[in-house]
């Protein structure tokens, strides 16, 4: 039984990438996941069978916990939470992988180059750790969303990371020595996480799914080194397509958002931008009853959902909405932005919870096709991703592709008030001569909207 460990994990991984590929598709990516954690629980249980196993009781009694705690968590949270259950539970992973390298690095028991490895997998985990522990506090409101940065802050973090690893290599070098009587081991790992901590203060909340994206390759890639330093195949291949998948997808965000990496971990995206409203035009309200004069009366209708959508919980009256409209015999198509919401594909998955089908979601090159022959183009929430100043040079929005929902005939903008976007930056669309603004709460909003379609 022993020697079927290794075997066993190559069957695992391959139901793993069959997993990975079935999840590229609505229509199987449910089917994909229970591939996958099928694989995964397999590799789980065969484990407890590689010899030299030793403190079961514990493993078992932090496995029973910790599925406790994951279940519990995972019935209660809302789909609207998902970022912040994402960006925590990356940060378990992480820690997870820092603790697996943590205990190899006490050991000191293997090659340089395993316990190289081991070194590497502990800093890049400790750093998503600390770092994914940021991005939740900000995607739950705990903490302020705008970057928070002081002066020389850059070099400041550098010097952090820089004297870490410092006290890495040298305890690789020479274990015995100690500062202060402390184990080097010990500052390694406490100015690794302070670095994540520095890391993630100037990141403001608009970059959140890149970042998200971003310390999720970096949990791969920790698990990947922890995997080759201890030889388990299993690791190996997971962190490796975990570390692919989230560079990959780390890198499609940012040119989502027409910026570079760098630009968003060190640009304080977000900061409030100061200086005069040079914007032209009014915001201009308009009534729930006229705006669903103008929905009912209309042909094609283009609805843009963003945060504010999930922030109100309004996909269910959405979806509501959309089948009175299709009863009218309208046409009607969602626009979705790539980085619209906290993580990548946010509004998809709202829109399907509610039952939206799949084919009514359109991405940016299709929908901007759509807008210019859309009658009414309805906003619910989204700002920075539809705003005309990301075409203006100058503007922090400069480059990013955004929503053409100015090219719609009318335009209805879903806001609690004038505040701005995550960058700081007044959304021009707002004040264009065909936006009218039904200021409230998205559901409260779009319930007064389909009581004014009925009575039609």
């Amino acid at each position: 039984m022993v020697d079927l460990y290794n075997p066993i994990y190559i069957v695992a991984i391959g139901v793993f990438i069959l997993g990975l590929h079935r999840m590229g598709h609505p229509k199987t990516a449910k089917s994909g996941i229970m591939w996958s954690g099928f694989a995964m629980a397999a590799a789980v249980i065969i484990t407890f069978t590689i010899p030299g196993l030793s403190n079961l009781p514990l493993i078992l009694i932090a496995i029973a916990v910790g599925g406790a705690i994951g279940w519990f968590a995972a019935v209660r949270v809302t789909i609207a939470d998902m970022p912040q259950m994402v960006a925590i539970y990356n940060g378990m992973g992480a820690g997870a992988a820092a603790g697996v390298a943590s205990i190899e690095l006490l050991r000191l028991s293997g090659s340089f180059f395993d316990l190289a490895l081991a070194l590497a997998g502990a800093a890049i985990g400790s750093v998503s750790i600390s770092g994914s522990i940021i991005a939740f506090l900000k995607l739950q409101g705990w903490m302020r969303q705008r970057p928070i940065t002081f002066v020389g802050q850059q070099g400041f973090n550098v010097a952090i990371l820089a004297v870490s690893l410092l006290f890495g290599v040298a305890y690789l070098l020479n274990g015995s020595i100690s500062l202060f009587g402390i184990s080097l081991v010990v500052p390694f790992f406490v100015l690794s996480i302070s670095y994540g901590f520095l890391m993630a203060f100037p990141i403001g909340g608009g970059d959140m799914p890149v970042v998200i994206a971003l310390f999720n390759a970096m949990t791969g890639i920790a698990v990947a080194f922890d995997g080759f330093s201890l030889g388990n195949y299993a690791m190996m291949v997971a962190g490796i397509f975990v570390g692919a998948a989230g560079t990959l997808l780390t890198v499609a965000m940012a040119r989502a958002m027409n910026r570079s990496l760098a630009s968003v971990l060190f640009g304080s995206f977000g900061k409030e931008v100061e200086g005069p409203d040079t914007v032209k035009g009014t915001l201009k309200p308009i009534e729930a009853n006229d705006a669903a004069i103008m929905l009912a009366y209309s042909e094609r209708v283009m609805i843009v959902p963003g945060y504010g959508m999930a922030a109100a919980q309004a996909q269910f009256k959405i979806k509501e909405l959309l089948d009175i409209l299709l009863s009218r015999g309208i046409k009607v198509g969602f626009a979705i932005h790539p980085v619209a919401g906290r993580m990548p594909g946010h509004m998809n998955v709202l829109l399907a919870e509610a039952g939206v089908p799949y084919e009514l979601m359109l991405d940016l090159e299709d929908a901007n096709r759509d807008f210019p022959s859309s009658d009414v183009a309805l906003v619910v929430g989204a700002n920075d991703v539809v705003n005309p100043a990301a075409k203006k040079p100058g503007s922090p929005l400069y480059g990013m592709p955004i929503l053409d929902v100015d090219k719609a005939r009318n335009i209805i903008v879903l806001k609690r008030g004038t505040g701005k976007g995550f960058a700081g930056v007044i959304n021009e669309l707002f004040r264009n001569d065909k936006t009218k603004m039904l200021y409230g709460d998205a559901t409260d909003s779009i319930t007064k909207l389909i009581q004014g379609v009925k009575k039609l």
